[in-house]
């Protein structure tokens, strides 16, 4: 026997689904970032105030909030591959319909049909790609989320060009809808067939890793944690208190993100007199840091486990950002700020990736629940932010971030530990 543990080479169909679920989830991040920096021309063509405004952009996620409980039911129904193209289809639409609305109560109309939808992409192009990572036998999920991140830039690249380049809002939402569209639906070509509820345990001998135990934690049976206890009550019991801890560590990671989008900028022009393009730096420098801590979180996983490299970043996040916090200054802020992104980058993907593995859930509930759930913090933590920060100051206000990485180191103890990986024979 070796002494160096190894997996096998996954089959092309196996790659072949890798750069599919790649495509969905850089043309998931690219979709909705084409629309959100023609944001100000929207609201001044509806002639918005700011309270009204700031209501009616939260129509996306409230959308989907609505709709996330119904994904998991489709993704048991139709596959997890073709509802995330389906979201994708309608959540262009919506995009769409939202930049030409007249009104503003057909654009908030359109956002909560687009968010609904983009919920449904969301919990089907993870859900597929987990299985695509059981096929793999090792961590590639982190680097499906970096994907993402990087969609996000090239949608938000796209839109400045139309911008600058005059282009009607009308015919640039058209034209970037039909192209993601377009890509979307190619890469369903590629995807694994199946079903996700009737294909888990033959993604897993596909992989040709044993999943029969961890270095540390619980043993994993099929890949799902099993306690060794029996009975329905006590699997039930701790399934749903692991739930709760994978809800709470994702619902943090959404804190640090979104606290970062919504009130980064904000805070460096407003409390540290920043001029505009330096203040834009703390949350460029966040989303650059993720990106790099997505990119490599896959190896540094495989290697330690997704318990630790989770609770080590929840200790950055804290550390970085009270440090910021108490001692206020320009580069130490965005120091800070980029130390967050890097702490965070693979706390989403390792909740949702163990939500996905819970023993006693029917397939894509632990998902579609902690996905759902998770959207409260992207909802929740802009108003939270404010009414304090109107309370008392604003620096008061983004101490939920130091609060969410505390939170994440504890309930982060939820998380898997190192797999073992079968040693091949000699």
């Amino acid at each position: 026997m070796s002494d160096v543990p190894t997996t096998p080479h996954p089959a092309p169909a196996a790659r072949r689904a890798r750069a599919a679920v790649s495509a969905l989830f850089l043309t998931n991040g690219a979709l909705f970032a084409n629309l959100v920096p023609r944001y100000p021309e929207i609201k001044a063509s509806l002639e918005l105030s700011n309270t009204a405004y700031g209501l009616a952009v939260i129509a996306f996620p409230a959308g989907a909030i609505a709709s996330g409980l119904a994904a998991g039911a489709l993704v048991r129904r139709i596959g997890s591959a073709r509802t995330a193209v389906f979201g994708t289809v309608l959540t262009a639409l919506g995009v769409l319909a939202a930049g030409l609305a007249p009104s503003l109560g057909l654009f908030v109309l359109a956002l909560l049909l687009g968010g609904a939808m983009d919920a449904l992409t969301d919990v089907g192009q993870n859900a597929h790609g987990l299985r695509v990572q059981r096929r793999y036998g090792r961590s590639i999920f982190n680097a499906f989320h970096a994907l993402w991140s990087m969609g996000a830039v090239v949608g938000g690249a796209m839109a400045a060009a139309a911008i600058a380049l005059d282009v009607p809002l009308g015919i640039h939402l058209a034209v970037s809808g039909a192209l993601f569209v377009t890509v979307a639906l190619v890469a369903l070509r590629f995807c694994l067939p199946g079903l996700d509820g009737e294909t888990r345990a033959a993604d897993v001998a596909a992989s040709g890793v044993h999943d029969g135990g961890t270095v540390e934690g619980p043993v994993v049976e099929g890949g799902r944690p099993h306690d060794g206890a029996s009975g329905p009550a006590r699997a039930g019991s701790r399934t749903l208190w692991l739930l709760v801890a994978l809800v709470v560590v994702a619902i943090s990671g959404a804190v640090v993100e979104e606290a970062t989008g919504s009130w980064a900028a904000v805070y460096l022009a407003d409390a540290l007199d920043a001029p505009g393009a330096v203040a834009a730096t703390a949350f460029i420098a966040f989303m650059a840091a993720q990106f790099v801590g997505r990119v490599t979180g896959d190896r540094v996983v495989d290697r330690f486990g997704q318990r630790a490299v989770a609770r080590a970043g929840g200790v950055l996040v804290a550390l970085a950002t009270g440090v910021m916090l108490a001692f206020p200054s320009l580069p130490g802020t965005v120091v800070g700020f980029a130390v967050a992104g890097f702490g965070v980058a693979t706390v989403i993907p390792a909740a949702m990736h163990a939500a996905d593995e819970l023993p006693g859930l029917r397939a894509g509930t632990g998902l579609t629940v902690v996905t759902w759930l998770m959207r409260l913090g992207f909802l929740l933590t802009p108003p939270v932010v404010g009414v304090i920060a109107d309370a008392t100051q604003l620096r008061v206000g983004l101490l939920v971030l130091p609060l969410a990485g505390i939170a994440i180191v504890l309930a982060g103890a939820a998380l898997q530990g190192r797999r073992a990986v079968r040693l091949p024979d000699v």
